[in-house]
């Protein structure tokens, strides 16, 4: 899960700690998705998805690599995005994303 402050701030610690992650790259905008076997498309759910965010995706298993270049983001709303890509029998197509913007 992902950590947030108060629209005004927080207490300078909570602040401090938050700035220090940035800085270390724990940016709070990953996850992981398993496309749906036997079918086309898959829905991506993340509340930090809008209309206008970037989603860069990393294969984490040799099938998912074999369709790292068939899968592409074909639409994108507030809260989800769905993920286009080839009919496939196999499970394990696991990949970590990142969301920007």
């Amino acid at each position: 899960m992902f950590r947030r402050l108060p629209p005004f701030g927080g207490d300078q610690r909570a602040v401090a700690e938050i700035v220090n992650g940035i800085m270390d790259g724990k940016t709070n905008n990953t996850g992981t998705v398993t496309l749906t076997q036997s079918a086309t498309s898959t829905t991506l759910t993340d509340a930090r998805i809008g209309p206008e965010s970037v989603i860069i995706m990393t294969p984490m298993t040799s099938n998912a690599a074999k369709e790292f270049g068939t899968c592409f983001v074909s639409a994108r709303i507030n809260g989800s995005a769905t993920l286009t890509h080839q009919n496939t029998g196999h499970a394990d197509l696991d990949f970590t994303y990142i969301i920007v913007g």
